[in-house]
Formats: C-alpha cells, structure tokens, sequence
C-alpha cells in the first residue's frame, strides 16, 4: 500500500510540472494571434487618451506605451522561455514604471519637480 501510494505522488507531480511546462509555450498562430490584440488594445489605449489634455494625456500615453511594452515582453518571454526573456521582460516593467513616475513629475514645478525627479531616478536605479 505504501509503495502505491508513493507511486501516485509520484506520478502526481510529475504530471504538475508537465501541465505547467506546456502551460509556457504557445503555437507560433498564438503568437500571431496574441500579437495582433496588443495592437489593437494599445490603439484603443491611446485613443482613450485622446480625450485628456496636459500632464494628464501624458500620464496617460506613457502608461499606456508602458502596458503595450511589458504585454510585448511578457509574450515573447510566454513565446519562447528563456533567461532573457525574463530579464527583458523584468527591465520593460522598471521601464514602464520609471516613466510613468517621470510624468508624473511633469505636473510638479520648480524644487519638487527636481525633487520628484531624483527620487524617481533613484528610484528605479537611472542615472
């Protein structure tokens, strides 16, 4: 009995990390596919946008150029896995982010927007 029981953990697991390992790679049509509604989530991204004015179409444009970058990474890193990917996909993210916080600081005027900007430099590890 211990060893049936052993035997099916066993097995268990392995089908875990086959099903997660298939789960990671996708079809080249799937990558078209995916590719294709990026494109079209980012134009109507900015099309939101377009109803803004000032800082805040900034703000706005760079999170969307921001999520349309990190989608793009996140799909190639999906695509074809590797430690590179994972990095890049890692630096898109900082890159997003940074700015955004770097238009964020756009609204700000005179010692806080230098302010806003060094601590968003340091932040995110940009010199």
């Amino acid at each position: 009995m211990n060893k049936f029981n052993s035997g099916v953990l066993a097995i268990a697991i392995g089908l875990a990390f086959s099903v997660g390992a298939m789960a990671q790679t996708m079809s080249r049509d799937q990558y078209k596919s995916a590719r294709w509604g990026l494109v079209t989530g980012y134009k109507s991204a900015m099309a939101a946008c377009g109803s803004l004015s000032g800082n805040a179409k900034n703000i706005c444009q760079a999170q969307a150029s921001g999520k349309d970058k990190v989608a793009k990474a996140a799909l190639k890193a999906r695509y074809k896995p590797s430690e590179d990917a994972s990095y890049k996909l890692r630096v898109a993210r900082a890159d997003a982010d940074y700015a955004v916080a770097k238009e964020k600081c756009g609204a700000l005027a005179g010692d806080a927007k230098i302010d806003c900007n060094k601590e968003a430099m340091t932040r995110f590890g940009k010199s």
